[in-house]
């Protein structure tokens, strides 16, 4: 890793398929970065296990998820790319942080109130703890920017606010991290729900477009997207709200500006648009899915990746966890 480089953290959770929404914003955004950031890209598998899930395949998704980074375009040679686990500093770091954190500001957490009404039944300590660990995961590597969805930015606020907190209560320890936001397509919504987010947790899978989708299933999740009575394709996202959120995932898609999305599309009607979008979406999935079941079939490769990609992000972590525990007055030898 480049120490004369800005520093960028991302990561993850391995829980459900990704859906267009976490190429567009995330991963996307990784293979584009790269190249100019000393990069950090985790598969979140700490947060994962705030909702239960199957341990089989948790696993498995793991190893997906990494194959899937990869076949997207993210270089291991360029960048750290680990299974969060895997590094033991964050969890570390978390509970130091826990010291800095009070309990109003994690029960005002938008997540934490979403998943805990879905959840009832599994309203655990770590579900109020999410945003502390993921403040651990940013600033155990000296972060300077995050690249987040607009629905994440609590998180690094958050992350902000500990920073200066443990800052301020000793010397300067921390980097205090930006948001990162991509202009374009940072938030993806459903296809049948336009208001809504595009979850890989919906409860209607035909509004979430899904990177494993086969053609035939993208073409005609498209097709039945909500569009409006207007007839007109415009980028107007408060009063056309589903044609706007088209318009976002075809300009990311075929690489072009709003613009020349909306000039693509003048005079012709929702039925060409739709099918338009779908067969944008459904070609550049194509070669990813082919490459990640190429990387799948080959798990010493994949274990290699995550063994040099956490030895490189152990070595920065240490060196952080080692300066707080310092500070805070933990006997080390």
């Amino acid at each position: 890793m480049e120490e004369n480089k800005a520093v960028l953290y991302s990561a993850v959770q391995p829980t459900n398929k990704l859906t267009i929404g976490n190429y567009i914003g995330p991963i996307k955004n990784w293979v584009s970065l790269q190249n100019g950031y000393d990069c950090f890209f985790a598969v979140a598998n700490m947060h994962a296990i705030t909702v239960r899930q199957n341990p089989a395949e948790l696993r498995q998704r793991t190893l997906e998820l990494v194959a899937l980074y990869i076949a997207c375009g993210v270089d291991p040679e360029k960048c750290a790319l680990y299974v969060q686990s895997h590094v033991h500093e964050h969890a570390e770091l978390c509970w130091v942080l826990n010291t800095f954190t009070y309990v109003g500001e994690m029960e005002r957490m938008t997540q934490f109130k979403d998943k805990a009404a879905r959840h009832a039944d599994n309203i655990n300590m770590g579900l109020m703890d999410y945003p502390v660990l993921m403040a651990a995961d940013i600033l155990l590597y000296q972060t300077d920017l995050v690249p987040v969805g607009l629905d994440q930015r609590q998180h690094v606020e958050i992350a902000r606010d500990i920073a200066q907190r443990f800052n301020n209560a000793y010397t300067p320890t921390f980097k205090v991290p930006e948001a990162l936001y991509m202009k374009v397509g940072a938030k993806i919504c459903d296809l049948l729900e336009p208001a809504k987010k595009m979850s890989k947790s919906a409860e209607n899978p035909n509004g979430s477009v899904f990177l494993n989708d086969d053609r035939d299933t993208v073409l005609r999740k498209f097709k039945r997207a909500v569009t409006d009575s207007d007839a007109q394709v415009k980028f107007d996202p408060e009063n056309k709200p589903g044609v706007s959120n088209l318009l976002s995932i075809y300009s990311v898609f075929s690489e072009k500006s709003i613009a020349e999305a909306e000039a693509d599309f003048a005079g012709k009607g929702y039925g060409e648009f739709k099918l338009a979008v779908g067969e944008v979406v459904a070609d550049k999935l194509a070669p990813i899915q082919r490459e990640q079941a190429k990387l799948l079939a080959d798990k010493d490769y994949l274990n290699g990746v995550l063994k040099a990609g956490a030895e490189k992000a152990a070595f920065r972590a240490g060196k952080t966890l080692s300066k707080v525990y310092k500070k805070i007055g933990f006997y080390q030898i």
